[in-house]
C-alpha cells in the first residue's frame, strides 16, 4: 500500500514539474546577437520585399553557455506601437502564452556563427511596424536564449510592412478606361440624339 502511494506521489510530481515548466522572455539570457537587413524606418511591402538576417552567438558570454543549443527559430514580432488596443498582439513575459512573434521566418540548426537567412515578406504579413527576434531552443523544444534586432524596450531599428491592399495597378487602368469610355459614349448618345431632332425639326 505503502509502495502504490509512493509510486502515485512520484507520478503526480513528474506531471507538476513537466507542467510547470514554461520560460519567461525576462529569464532568457540574450546570448545570440541578431541583424536585420532593414533600416530603421524603412517601410516593406508584403509579397515584395524581402528581409535579409543575420544572427550568431553573443561571444562576450562564456564558453559553453550555448552548450544546450539545438535549434534556431528566427521570428518576425509586432513592436510596442502595434500591440496598442490589440490583445492578439500582447507582449506576456510567459512565452508559452506571448503573441509578441507570431511570424516564422526560418528555423535551423544551432550553429554559433556564419547565419544567414533572406526571406521574402508573406503576403497575409500585416501592415504593422516590426522586429525581428530569435530564440535558442534545446533539445526538448525549450526556450533557453535569445536575441533581437532593438534594444530591451523594443523601440530602436523598427521598420514596417504594409500589407496587400486587394487593388492591383491593371485593374485600375482598367477601371479608368472604363469609366473613361463611358462618359464618352453618353456625350456621343446625346449628340447623335440631337442631331436626330434636329433632322426630324427640319423635315
Amino acid at each position: 500500500m505503502a509502495r502504490a502511494a509512493l509510486l502515485v506521489s512520484s507520478i503526480l510530481l513528474s506531471c507538476l514539474v513537466a507542467t510547470s515548466y514554461g520560460a519567461t522572455i525576462s529569464s532568457l539570457m540574450r546570448t545570440l546577437v541578431v541583424t536585420a537587413s532593414p533600416a530603421a524606418g524603412q517601410v516593406l511591402k508584403a509579397g515584395e520585399d524581402k528581409i535579409t538576417v543575420t544572427w550568431s552567438y553573443n561571444n562576450t558570454f562564456a564558453r559553453g553557455t550555448d552548450s544546450t543549443y539545438k535549434t534556431i527559430k528566427v521570428k518576425l514580432c509586432y513592436a510596442p506601437i502595434s500591440q496598442v488596443d490589440r490583445a492578439w498582439r500582447k507582449t506576456v513575459d510567459d512565452l508559452s502564452k506571448d503573441k509578441t512573434c507570431q511570424f516564422n521566418i526560418v528555423t535551423k540548426p544551432y550553429n554559433p556563427s556564419n547565419n544567414t537567412f533572406t526571406w521574402t515578406v508573406e503576403r497575409d504579413t500585416p501592415t504593422a511596424t516590426y522586429f525581428v527576434r530569435a530564440y535558442a531552443y534545446n533539445s526538448a523544444e525549450e526556450e533557453v536564449g535569445f536575441g533581437q534586432t532593438t534594444d530591451a524596450h523594443k523601440t530602436t531599428n523598427l521598420f514596417e510592412v504594409h500589407a496587400i491592399s486587394g487593388r492591383h495597378t491593371s485593374l485600375d487602368i482598367s477601371s479608368i478606361c472604363f469609366s473613361a469610355f463611358s462618359v464618352v459614349s453618353l456625350f456621343g448618345f446625346f449628340f447623335i440624339e440631337k442631331r436626330k431632332a434636329k433632322s426630324s425639326q427640319q423635315k
